[in-house]
């Protein structure tokens, strides 16, 4: 079960609620995030909520059988939003695209790559400053300092930043320069970062596991939430399956599957999706179809020249193809 507390709820009327719960053979664990504050009980018992609900302090009570209860859309109705400030909302209601490279690699491709977006209305730029990378001789990235040019370069701009997070320590340095963090598939079952993640104050983007299930993406999604932090992103990247013809298999079933399991909002990201530049765009555009709230992929003024994934990252010229695709694409989905 769920309990929302009132905000002007007493220590003595959590205490007394915490007691009735226990008594009815329930672990509580107390959660509270920056807009709301919450009682999970964990337990198998029956039990009428009546006996619970006119409690003082309580504002509503939810009866929750899924494990992943604070992100479950079983006690909450209405399909959470991201505001990210100037107008930049992710969730229902909202198209959000997220484009840029793989990897921040100069002060010029930040200035092109922000140019290009500003032109086709996107605000909000994708890039990786700390990479993971399968060979220990890859490019990895500019680090903290990359970060920082960009982000001066992205506030004049008036675009938001999404980037990747590896490591707890980095959380800090990198703090005032993020709009949204982003866990990467590698990461997703990092829980002593995705629990320091749910401490800050920050939206967090997490990406399914390589071969990670729907639900255990969910369940690292718990893990946030549960630390104090309910902004929260699920983006379905696509799995590692023994097909070898495209980089990863991109589950277009997961994504309505997210939005009925979950009240998040849901991004995919075809590019890591399917990892071929040429179907980038009919993957995103079915994503969308498939109810998917944003698309995150790859754009690079010269792909071939890129200092990593130039086989998934669309030129400019496509990636304008693509975005007034979606756009179309999106207005056509939302006038039926």
């Amino acid at each position: 079960m769920i309990i929302q507390f009132t905000p002007s709820v007493t220590a003595e009327e959590k205490s007394n609620i915490n007691q009735s719960v226990t008594s009815l053979g329930y672990k509580s664990t107390e959660v509270k995030t920056q807009s709301g504050h919450y009682l999970v009980g964990i337990g198998k018992k029956e039990f009428d909520l009546r006996t619970l609900g006119y409690m003082p302090g309580i504002k509503d009570i939810h009866r929750v059988s899924d494990d992943y209860k604070l992100v479950s859309r079983k006690w909450k109705v209405g399909r959470s939003q991201l505001n990210l400030g100037d107008g930049v909302v992710i969730g229902e209601g909202n198209l959000s695209i997220m484009a840029g490279p793989c990897s921040i690699e100069s002060e010029e491709q930040v200035a092109l790559t922000l140019q290009h977006l500003k032109d086709n209305e996107v605000r909000i730029m994708r890039g990786g400053v700390f990479k993971p990378r399968s060979s220990p001789y890859a490019f990895r990235g500019m680090g903290v300092e990359g970060l920082k040019l960009w982000h001066k370069q992205a506030k004049a701009a008036g675009i938001k930043i999404i980037t990747e997070v590896m490591q707890v320590s980095q959380i800090a340095e990198m703090y005032d320069y993020v709009d949204v963090f982003q866990v990467g598939a590698r990461n997703t079952q990092n829980f002593n970062l995705l629990d320091e993640l749910g401490r800050v104050d920050k939206p967090v983007m997490i990406k399914r596991g390589i071969s990670g299930t729907i639900e255990e993406l969910l369940y690292s999604a718990e893990y946030v939430f549960s630390a104090g932090n309910e902004k929260l992103i699920l983006c379905e990247r696509g799995i590692r399956t023994y097909e070898k013809a495209s980089r990863n298999t991109m589950d277009i079933n997961a994504i309505p599957i997210l939005k009925e399991k979950s009240h998040l909002p849901v991004v995919a990201d075809p590019s890591h999706g399917i990892g071929i530049r040429e179907f980038v765009e009919p993957v995103a555009l079915a994503t969308l179809m498939a109810g998917a709230d944003g698309i995150i992929y790859e754009t690079h003024q010269q792909p071939e020249k890129a200092a990593s994934d130039g086989q998934q990252t669309l030129d400019f010229a496509e990636s304008t193809a693509l975005i007034q695709k979606l756009k179309k694409t999106y207005t056509f989905l939302h006038s039926l």
